[in-house]
């Protein structure tokens, strides 16, 4: 990637000022997204004519939220809830894991923010046997295994292999498994293309989540285990999302890992401006120092009114990220239809836009994993 790729004049320090403000908005934000009775927090938040409506519960959410939270807590902020309190919760009753994803991320927050757990934890769930019992793993699923492959190599960096029998054998296959899906132009698709039928007819379409949990995973991989070939395969990836990545900083939606092709641009969601891509490239910011950071700040950008319909998604009063900017109706799919035939997509004006008005407290929570107290993880802008 050149250096004129990404660079662009910015005010670091007004930047600065505005990741504070969504570092703390993020933490006002999940106050009411917490149900204290369950111990979890929802599914969203919506508004309505009668105001904000929290809607469902979710423990995948929840263990995000955590993982932001401990992040938090660690760069020495509060957090607005007893994360060890909600976290032994998750811990004392699994039986909502049916997804190797879920038992990654439960991996990954225990291994993060309550280590001396690990070794029952491992032992409790049978984490050896792990990749023969759910069905993501035979489909190849690209998202699931990157969170799995995170829960293993923040295990290795917080424990040894005598804690954690075949941890070293797991973490191998799993980063097999998921380097097969990768394209040779960087992209990942979403599940491999063996097998299912599935996986043959549209396995090598990756959505953005194809791309940067994967990037996050195999760089803290690379970190746990000294492997070169992962922190290249993380950088590959890197190197194409913002190779294509909008004139306002948007980060796009569907990628074809065999032709390099951004095959579906919206919509376009908040949390993969400010929490999602962050998280990603800075974690790859030790060996590539201030090459992706403009990146990351351009994506950012969009938030506050530099987007197609110039409206800020950032909400003060609401305490909210709006989700997503969205063609409306049937204009989206025609947009998709005409990249995959490779015609110029000329049907997603402005006028054809609209906002999302939900929010959900895993997107804030990656927000505050990126940026646990406020701009100190940004490294210094590369010069041009």
């Amino acid at each position: 990637m050149t250096k004129n790729t990404i660079c662009q004049t910015v005010d670091v320090h007004s930047m600065g000022t505005e990741i504070k403000e969504l570092s703390e908005l993020a933490v006002r934000g999940l106050v009411p997204m917490f149900d204290p009775q369950s111990q979890l927090f929802c599914f969203r938040l919506k508004r309505s004519r009668s105001g904000m409506i929290r809607e469902g519960l979710s423990r995948r959410y929840t263990i995000m939220v955590l993982l932001g939270l401990h992040r938090r807590e660690k760069g020495g902020l509060a957090s607005p809830i007893k994360i060890e309190d909600v976290l032994g919760r998750l811990l004392r009753d699994t039986a909502w894991i049916t997804n190797i994803g879920d038992l990654g991320l439960l991996l990954w927050v225990c291994a993060s923010a309550s280590p001396d757990q690990l070794k029952k934890t491992w032992t409790r769930l049978d984490l050896p046997n792990a990749l023969t019992r759910y069905r993501e793993v035979s489909e190849g699923r690209t998202m699931e295994l990157a969170w799995f492959l995170s829960g293993l190599a923040q295990t290795r960096l917080v424990s040894s292999t005598e804690q954690c029998p075949g941890l070293d054998d797991l973490v191998e296959k799993c980063f097999a498994l998921l380097g097969e899906n990768q394209g040779n132009h960087g992209y990942f698709g979403h599940s491999s293309r063996k097998g299912a039928f599935a996986g043959v007819l549209r396995g090598h379409i990756g959505s953005f989540a194809d791309q940067v949990y994967p990037i996050y995973a195999l760089t803290r991989f690379a970190e746990a285990y000294k492997v070169q070939k992962a922190l290249e395969m993380a950088h590959a990836c890197a190197e194409a999302i913002c190779r294509a990545q909008g004139e306002q900083g948007q980060w796009w939606w569907h990628y074809d890992s065999q032709t390099g092709r951004v095959v579906e641009r919206y919509p376009v969601y908040s949390v993969h401006q400010h929490g999602m891509a962050p998280m990603a490239l800075l974690a790859l910011t030790k060996s590539y120092p201030g090459e992706l950071t403009p990146a990351i700040y351009k994506g950012l950008r969009w938030l506050a009114a530099n987007n197609e319909i110039g409206s800020d998604l950032r909400d003060n009063a609401a305490n909210v990220i709006w989700r997503c900017i969205s063609p409306r109706g049937y204009r989206r799919y025609i947009g998709m239809a005409a990249s995959l035939l490779g015609l110029r997509d000329t049907f997603q004006s402005p006028d054809n836009m609209a906002i999302t008005w939900e929010c959900r407290p895993y997107e804030l929570g990656w927000l505050l994993y990126a940026f646990p107290a406020g701009d100190t993880a940004m490294p210094p802008i590369q010069a041009a």
